[in-house]
């Protein structure tokens, strides 16, 4: 609410491009935790030790290869989507910032991933609502009372992210330092690295595509002009506050499915997405009322203005969005699940459907429906996309529990007694 609105419109559509970076990472992480858990939920701690040892070093890898490309790719990148002249400048000078702390938001992902593999939800969401509120704090200090301008908003954005970051690091060497790899499990980790790499791929391309999707979206944003620029920034900070809940029970999805899995209980991995997708719906009917009733002052004082044309737009893409929360759900639920099962390339197929939905949308209904096809955009993707991982989940869960039956079966006639 501090920056004028060429700067705001920049802070959203670079943002973007930080969360495809981010996504990426944290698709990464989770993919490392699904291999965690698992070996967790068996109860074997010198495979969940490699595992750990194997994360660190792929995760430093990633950092280095992300950070590196971003800033070398950054600016052809925004000169590609378009990016208005008045714009740009902002753009670049808080996406630079974001891009050096990159680093922060991985190793905060990977620890938050790992704590979520060991049964361990709560912490990484005590440290995710400190983060937002360091972030809130700095933004205020840094842009409101030091007049930091666009370059503050991005420098309280990784300031919060290093806290959280630290804080999440001691907090494992305290309380689980039996999960710490030895000194054999990093020379063992080998044989880890291959599993932990392409689980990891699966899971930060699945974020990785939905992302791209969005980036090309914002191409047809952009060619709308700043005000809906503005207006799509304000709409998309309530979306991302009032789907945190729903796409927390995913990640949840995800420890609770490999552990179980790991422990042989399929059976409890039918009831968790049962009840998964009561919870998710019952979450959906309390913020479709809250949205409607709060969205047009909320949008004002994002935005920081009054300007009809944002205010308007801002409030239909949330309320428009918000009414399909019902799909989006069950999206995260069966997406994670599947994850969770093992399942690396049927959840990627549900992301490709919505990269393709998006690149449909901006060449044919942006150019005949303006902000109202974006605005369906989304919506439409979760429609499809849920209809798929539907059928896919029941194509996959009883063929998992006959082969998990077969594995027990034959597992208890090799420790028969010998008669």
């Amino acid at each position: 609410m501090y920056l004028d609105q060429y700067a705001f419109a920049a802070v959203g559509m670079t943002a973007v491009i930080s969360n495809t970076l981010i996504s990426l990472t944290n698709g990464f992480t989770q993919g490392f935790g699904i291999l965690v858990s698992n070996s967790f939920g068996a109860r074997e701690m010198p495979r969940l030790r490699r595992c750990v040892a194997g994360s660190i070093i792929l995760t430093i890898f990633l950092i280095i290869v992300l950070t590196t490309v971003a800033f070398v790719f950054i600016h052809p990148i925004l000169k590609l989507l378009n990016t208005p002249d008045e714009v740009m400048e902002y753009a670049l000078k808080y996406i630079r910032i974001i891009i050096g702390g990159i680093g922060f938001a991985a190793v905060y992902n990977l620890c938050a991933n790992i704590l979520r593999a060991l049964g361990d939800s709560r912490t990484p969401l005590y440290f995710l609502i400190l983060s937002v509120l360091l972030n809130l704090g700095t933004d205020i200090l840094f842009v409101g009372i030091l007049n930091l301008g666009i370059a503050g908003a991005a420098y309280a954005t990784i300031l919060s992210q290093m806290i959280c970051c630290i804080l999440c690091i001691i907090y494992i060497l305290t309380k689980y330092r039996y999960i710490l790899p030895h000194h054999e499990d990093w020379a063992e980790m080998k044989c880890e690295l291959s599993n932990l790499f392409t689980t990891g791929l699966s899971m930060g391309l699945m974020g990785c595509i939905v992302n791209i999707g969005t980036i090309i979206l914002q191409f047809g944003i952009n060619n709308l002009g700043s005000d809906i620029m503005a207006a799509h920034v304000a709409g998309r900070r309530i979306f991302d506050l009032t789907c945190i809940l729903i796409f927390t029970f995913g990640i949840t999805m995800t420890t609770y499915v490999s552990q179980n899995t790991g422990a042989g209980r399929l059976d409890r991995v039918r009831l968790g997405v049962r009840t998964a997708n009561i919870i998710v719906t019952v979450i959906s009917a309390a913020l479709l009322l809250i949205t409607f009733i709060i969205s047009r002052p909320v949008i004002s004082w994002l935005a920081s203005t009054d300007n009809k044309t944002i205010v308007d737009n801002g409030v239909m893409y949330c309320r428009l969005g918000v009414c399909f929360y019902f799909t989006l759900g069950p999206l995260f639920v069966l997406r994670c699940t599947l994850q969770g099962l093992g399942h690396k390339i049927a959840p990627l197929f549900s992301s490709i459907l919505e990269l393709v939905t998006k690149i449909l949308s901006v060449l044919f209904l942006v150019p005949t429906l303006g902000y109202l096809g974006v605005a369906l955009t989304e919506p439409i993707s979760w429609v499809f996309m849920t209809i798929s991982l539907i059928a896919l989940y029941l194509y996959y869960i009883p063929k998992d529990e006959q082969l998990y039956s077969k594995a027990q079966t034959d597992k208890d006639k090799e420790t028969a007694p010998v008669r």
